[in-house]
């Protein structure tokens, strides 16, 4: 060892070293002191320092026996010194590791290395792996479902033949959740959306002197489109998110698996009530919603385009009929057991990480808008094949 290299090594009492000595054509590395995180300046100059003594020596070893304390901070330095300096066929090893401190630094050697060289050039190849690999992905997640949806169908016609096993107590609470606590938000962003298709509407049937005709269009878009579509939108985003959170967080603390453990069913016992408060909710809260944007509307109208409210509402009853009611509220209950589904297909998909969670909670929003929309579309074609 030169006295350029013991240089950084002789510290004081206590402090974390690494003396290089060099064997022949060899290198061995003798750490000593507290290797923690505590030091974590110190271990990051010395190791940086060691990670370019490499070169093409054939052997390489890191003598860890002199190390008095050892942290996850200091073994993934140790390991990562180690894999600094493994080149080729060529293996740096760690010797001298006490029996405290090996499962420690195997339990970081298992954890993968980064790619060292990481290629943003986009080709053709890639584009078509990636479509490839969305493509399998929607498959799986379409299986997922459809096996949710029978799971689902086997606990209702479980709880038919014993209705004391029906959990009502849990479905009253997320009633409570996803319906009543929902009123305000659905209230307030549906009049807003009313009031502003009424507005825009106004503003350019003005210029052909036809300012009555927004009525028909209110009355028309809101009962049959996007009342129920705004509403399963909102609620996909706050309770379909929640749903998710909820089912995910016992995921991750084995609750779920605490109840099959005691004989319960988890689609029983938790997903059949949360699915049915929603089917129960979304239709309350799309007629609740529509008349909230009926209402924005025909204010928007009398203040802004002078349309009085009788005659708003002589219009509204000639521009509309039952039948574009019933396509809006139809819609509802498919569209909740839908959301309801996807929340509970990715809530019991988490993993054992808040990482996890987050992901699986982004998606179940991003699957549930997606799939209402699609619903959406599928009804609209539907009733215009029938005429109605």
């Amino acid at each position: 060892m030169n006295s350029g290299e013991s240089a950084l090594e002789q510290r004081v009492s206590g402090d974390p070293t690494l003396e290089r000595i060099a064997q022949g054509n060899g290198l061995a590395l003798c750490a000593a002191g507290p290797w923690i995180a505590s030091f974590a300046p110190v271990l990051e100059q010395i190791v940086a320092e060691a990670e370019k003594l490499g070169g093409s020596r054939p052997d390489i070893f890191i003598d860890v026996s002199g190390v008095s304390r050892l942290d996850t901070f200091g073994a993934w330095l140790i390991e990562r010194l180690r894999r600094s300096l493994t080149q080729g066929n060529t293996e740096a090893k760690i010797a001298g590791l006490s029996a405290n401190y090996s499962s420690l630094v195997d339990e970081v050697r298992r954890v993968k290395a980064a790619p060292a060289d990481v290629s943003t050039s986009v080709s053709i190849t890639g584009m078509l792996d990636q479509i490839g690999r969305s493509v399998a992905g929607f498959g799986t997640t379409i299986v997922q479902l459809i096996d949710m949806l029978g799971a689902v169908l086997a606990a209702t016609g479980r709880v038919m033949i014993r209705p004391t096993t029906f959990r009502l107590t849990s479905t009253v609470h997320h009633l409570e959740q996803v319906c009543w606590r929902a009123v305000p938000i659905v209230g307030l962003i549906t009049f807003l959306i009313g009031c502003i298709i009424s507005q825009q509407g106004i503003f350019h049937f003005r210029r052909f002197g036809a300012d009555i005709f927004v009525v028909d269009m209110l009355g028309v878009l809101v009962l049959r489109e996007i009342g129920v579509l705004l509403v399963a939108i909102m609620v996909a985003g706050r309770s379909g998110s929640a749903y998710t959170a909820e089912l995910g967080s016992m995921k991750m603390r084995e609750e779920i698996d605490a109840l099959r453990t005691m004989g319960f069913d988890p689609i029983e016992v938790l997903v059949l009530p949360r699915l049915l408060a929603l089917i129960i909710a979304l239709p309350i809260l799309a007629f609740l919603g529509a008349m909230a944007a009926l209402y924005g509307g025909g204010l928007v109208a009398w203040l802004y385009g002078g349309v009085d409210p009788e005659a708003f509402l002589l219009r509204l009853r000639d521009a509309i009929s039952i039948d574009h009611f019933i396509v809006g509220i139809v819609k509802a209950p498919v569209m909740a057991a839908v959301i309801g589904i996807v929340a509970c297909v990715e809530g019991l998909a988490v993993e054992g990480s808040a990482e996890s969670l987050g992901q699986h909670t982004t998606s179940s929003v991003v699957k549930g808008i997606f799939f209402v929309i699609v619903m959406d579309g599928v009804f609209a074609i539907f009733f215009a094949s029938i005429g109605i």
